[in-house]
């Protein structure tokens, strides 16, 4: 059997752990062949590939990014893009297809797996916001990198008493920022599922200041203010049609000086989150969703995704893996409310 493999969207730690696994057992245990999509759905779209085999995956189990190139590019909104697909799978010999993403990648790959494609789907996103898996590869590791800026954002903070703000990632859900800030001490988190006041998140900063601390805010970078209470500027669109966010940090800087008059300071760590080592946890995660994405394929089993159910790796419908984002549930964040302040 001929099988491609692509990472689409955003790259992340452990995606290289995926398709060392995919190879190294896909060709020594079963004797498939493999060939490399280069950057997403551009690579099946446009019939751009490379060798994929062994030696290609050798050494490549502690490197961030993918070999392979990843990209934001959506073929359902090129005309004709699944039929072009399926020409370039037909043309380069391919019998199946395992796709590495997130929502926007997996959507794709389900509606190509309604088409009659052969396709498993291996959950990647480093927001951990994916409803059918317990975890996701790549999330572990932007935490410890958030946490790692905390701990030394913490000492300067309290040299030049200021307000300091650390802007993680996380569009729809605050995972990141969750754990991280919980990990980090952070003083105020702000997440996207629970719109914040302006006015409490700067009465939290002055009662850290009066205790003689200074505080740190943690804020994904999709929380958004309650309604009415502040104005945010209007962001362009990508491909998939979400808003490319970035700035909350600096709105929170502005407002928090100029509402508290304490110094204050931002830090966005960005794509920071997203590259370098592995931590060993999603180093082990990436490789077992690997394993057991070639597992699904020797079998014929198509139009499912590899998850993670407590500690053990089960099988999907990738419909299901795509129906809905899991979200931080307000218990949980209830929870980190207790250190505020």
């Amino acid at each position: 059997m001929r099988i491609g493999v692509l990472t689409g969207g955003g790259d992340c730690p452990g995606l290289n752990a995926v398709i060392r696994a995919v190879v190294r057992k896909g060709s020594e245990v079963y004797g498939h062949e493999f060939v490399g999509f280069r950057d997403g759905w551009k690579g099946p779209l446009e019939g751009i590939t490379l060798e994929l085999g062994v030696p290609q995956v050798r050494g490549i189990l502690p490197r961030g990014g993918t070999i392979l190139g990843s990209s934001r590019t959506n073929p359902l909104k090129v005309e004709g893009g699944v039929e072009k697909i399926q020409t370039n799978l037909k043309r380069v010999g391919v019998d199946a297809l395992i796709a590495i993403g997130g929502e926007d990648t997996l959507g794709v790959a389900t509606q190509l797996a309604a088409l009659g494609i052969n396709v498993v789907g291996v959950p990647k996103t480093i927001d951990n916001d994916l409803g059918a898996t317990d975890y996701t590869f790549g999330f572990d590791t932007a935490v410890q990198i958030a946490v790692d800026a905390i701990d030394r954002l913490h000492t300067t903070a309290e040299s030049h008493h200021r307000a300091l703000i650390v802007e993680v990632m996380g569009r729809h859900a605050g995972w990141i920022a969750l754990h991280s800030g919980l990990a980090g001490g952070a003083n105020v988190i702000l997440i996207p599922e629970r719109p914040f006041d302006i006015d409490a998140v700067c009465a939290y900063v002055k009662q850290r200041f009066a205790r003689q601390f200074a505080p740190i805010i943690v804020v994904a970078e999709g929380a958004q203010p309650a309604e009415g209470s502040l104005a945010l500027q209007e962001a362009e669109l990508d491909a998939f049609g979400h808003v490319r966010l970035g700035g909350i940090g600096y709105v929170l800087e502005r407002e928090i000086q100029a509402r508290t008059g304490f110094e204050s300071r931002q830090t966005v760590l960005g794509h920071v989150q997203r590259g370098g080592t592995p931590t060993a946890y999603d180093r082990v995660l990436a490789t077992r969703f690997g394993l057991h994405a070639i597992d699904a394929v020797h079998e014929g089993d198509s139009g499912v995704m590899v998850a993670l159910r407590g500690t053990d790796i089960v099988r999907v419908q990738l419909s299901e893996a795509t129906k809905e984002l899991k979200t931080v549930p307000l218990e949980r964040y209830a929870e980190a409310e207790v250190f505020f302040g």
